[in-house]
């Protein structure tokens, strides 16, 4: 059964009654039968191999990041980009081949997520990613992949930026896909579809394609693709419009009427509106030369520039190439060397999340490792506006960003744990320690959306209509608050002394408000109610309710009742579209690491469920001190596009053992009774 949805995928106040049985019973199913006092003493063994393992782990210069992986489309597209702008080489393409090569599966299709099923738009980019590096048409696997292509209505059933990437080869004609002028810079901040009512990431994409749609550039194709066409001599197939006094009409032919635009668009002013284009994405590349430290919006501003007349000699286009350069992890496969793009980097976020870690597992504050990330994360604070301050003009900067270099696009969710680590980190210099987390602080607080609740990047970034584009058919394009980051900040204050702020008892109503009668939160950045739990429960106890409270003990049960056979907890990426997948997969290290967390905040430290969990951790644990995932437990957006972060498995399950083991949280109970 699939759950009615939301825009982004969410089942609506699902019920929990429907489950499916994926549990991976390969762990040890006798946690139940230990002693409580069996499963402490695995518990403190499986945190000293945790924490040894996370400290050789760290850099030199504080900070850890592991990979973020995603899936075969940011290496097929990083190839057609070098092969539009023709800086392919041997060794780079091979390389690049072999990663997307090695994740075929056998009916030919390529997934978003592991064990997902395969997905149209990204099997049509590794097909052709794959015929540009060689691979012929009548290899097998080349066979079975354009096969199954066809059976999903070819081409012309993808989605628009797999549409557009055929384009600029010529294998898509320009005017069949939805017009995007670039006269979008012009609309004023008021304006309904001005480019800052899109999301960050979005916004940052929207606006170079603009200037891509008016181009309309064509670069030879060194072979055709008839093959993913049901019928190449008609490849797009005509279409039905929506009634006119629907919305989705209204912009059907809104996009026709853009289409006779463009036709007849002033050449100054069109002109004028790409130059413009050009300027903001210039303004708005970090000094590492990347855009927000994200490879999509680096890699269409590349595209824009380089249609514009700006070579690749040009210092803005050679600081960008390079940054691409810097997103790709190469390692050795069967002795061969093999090269996986990363969507984004993650060290803000993963050095937060393994200080924590370390501090919950009884580091001490003043231990090297975290002093010395406590640091570097001091050193990444951004301290200058960004795009954010289009709808918080008088707020004083002062959060964190996801990546190493991104000044215009601090988020909320980095700035929340970043404080919550230095509150458990020791410094030398506790005066900066303690200006910088006040500054983060109020421009947390100074973020709040109207309705008490914070989205990631910016404030009251809600607009209906962006979704509604025919351009916008993939993802999430807005940023509207989500439960997940709100815990955080929740917690955050908590810690800092603010719960009885006004604001924050704003935020705990509305995380009251979002809980789903099955007694769980929907989890926008991670997979997926396992997470929104995980994070909301630890919030609200902090923020002083008593864990006896309706709100916590209906999560409790929930929790309890998709408990996995082994004793972990697992939740597949489809909850984001299927009813029946809410809470239910194969159990892994993060995910139940997550369910700990809640269960531990509200005091179930002794019940059977945490004994099991913390078992199942336990007993999973490698010998040197890490955990396997190779299930995606990352959201970038619900259901389209999944994440792998390679250090999940690592600081969350590190986070559960040591507050388990230490009571829960060890460094900042004292700063939490500050101010209560």
């Amino acid at each position: 059964m699939t759950a009615t949805t939301d825009g982004s995928g969410r089942p609506l106040r699902a019920s929990a009654a429907t489950a499916v049985s994926t549990t991976d019973t390969t762990a040890t199913t006798a946690a139940g039968a230990k002693s409580a006092a069996d499963v402490r003493e695995a518990a403190g063994k499986a945190v000293e191999r945790a924490v040894d393992h996370l400290l050789k782990r760290q850099d030199a210069q504080g900070w850890w990041k592991g990979d973020l992986e995603t899936n075969v489309t940011m290496d097929a597209e990083d190839l057609l980009l070098r092969q539009f702008l023709g800086i392919q080489d041997e060794r780079t393409t091979a390389a690049s081949a072999r990663f997307v090569r090695g994740r075929q599966r056998e009916d030919g299709t390529w997934a978003t997520f592991h064990g997902g099923p395969g997905e149209l738009s990204t099997t049509i980019e590794a097909y052709v990613a794959l015929r540009l590096a060689g691979d012929r048409p009548d290899d097998p696997h080349m066979q079975r992949a354009a096969a199954w292509i066809r059976g999903q209505g070819g081409i012309a059933a993808a989605r628009v930026f797999t549409r557009i990437w055929l384009a600029l080869f010529g294998w898509w004609k320009w005017e069949d896909l939805p017009e995007l002028p670039p006269e979008l810079i012009f609309l004023p901040k008021w304006f309904p579809l001005n480019i800052y009512d899109f999301g960050q990431w979005a916004r940052q994409t929207v606006v170079p394609l603009t200037v891509v749609s008016a181009k309309r550039p064509v670069r030879p194709a060194p072979f055709a693709l008839d093959e993913l066409h049901t019928d190449p001599d008609n490849p797009k197939p005509a279409k039905a419009l929506a009634p006119a006094s629907s919305w989705d009409g209204f912009f059907q032919r809104a996009d026709k009427a853009l289409h006779l635009y463009h036709k007849v668009a002033p050449r100054r002013l069109r002109r004028t509106a790409m130059n413009s284009a050009a300027r903001w994405i210039i303004e708005r590349q970090e000094n590492d030369g990347c855009w927000g430290g994200i490879q999509p919006p680096a890699v269409y501003s590349v595209i824009a520039l380089y249609l514009l007349g700006y070579d690749l000699q040009h210092p803005v286009m050679r600081a960008g190439l390079e940054s691409l350069d810097r997103f790709a992890v190469w390692h050795e496969e069967d002795g061969v060397a093999v090269r996986m793009i990363e969507a984004c980097q993650s060290p803000v976020w993963d050095t937060c999340l393994a200080t924590i870690a370390l501090a919950d597992a009884g580091l001490p504050a003043d231990h090297p490792a975290l002093v010395k990330a406590a640091d570097w994360m001091l050193s990444e604070q951004v301290v200058r506006p960004g795009d954010w301050a289009v709808r918080r003009p008088g707020l004083t900067p002062g959060g964190w960003a996801f990546e190493f270099h991104n000044d215009n696009y601090p988020d909320i969710d980095d700035t929340a744990e970043v404080i919550l680590a230095l509150r458990r980190a020791g410094h030398p210099d506790q005066e900066r320690l303690e200006a910088a987390v006040q500054r983060g602080a109020r421009w947390t607080l100074g973020m709040q959306s109207r309705n008490g609740a914070w989205g990631a990047f910016d404030a009251d970034n809600t607009s209906a209509f962006p979704n509604r584009l025919p351009f916008c058919d993939f993802g999430e394009v807005i940023d509207p608050p989500s439960a997940d980051v709100t815990a955080h900040v929740v917690e955050m204050l908590a810690y800092e002394g603010k719960a009885g702020h006004p604001r924050t008892r704003r935020a705990i109503e509305w995380l009251l408000a979002e809980q789903e009668q099955n007694g769980a939160w929907f989890g926008r950045w991670g997979v997926n109610y396992l997470y929104g739990t995980g994070s909301v429960v630890p919030a609200l106890t902090a923020a002083g309710l008593p864990v006896s409270h309706p709100a916590v003990r209906r999560a409790v049960s929930w929790l309890e009742s998709v408990q996995n056979e082994d004793g972990g907890w697992g939740e597949d990426l489809r909850s984001y579209r299927e009813e029946k997948w809410i809470g239910h997969g194969p159990s892994t290290a993060s995910q139940t690491a997550w369910a700990l967390l809640a269960l531990i905040a509200a005091g179930e430290q002794e019940g059977r469920a945490v004994q099991r969990g913390i078992a199942w951790l336990a007993g999973t644990q490698r010998p040197d001190g890490s955990w396997d995932e190779p299930q995606f437990t990352g959201t970038g957006f619900p259901w389209d596009f999944s994440i792998n972060y390679h250090l999940y498995r690592q600081v969350f399950p590190l986070t559960a053992l040591g507050r388990f083991v230490h009571g829960e949280p060890l460094a900042a109970r004292a700063h939490a009774r500050k101010g209560g």
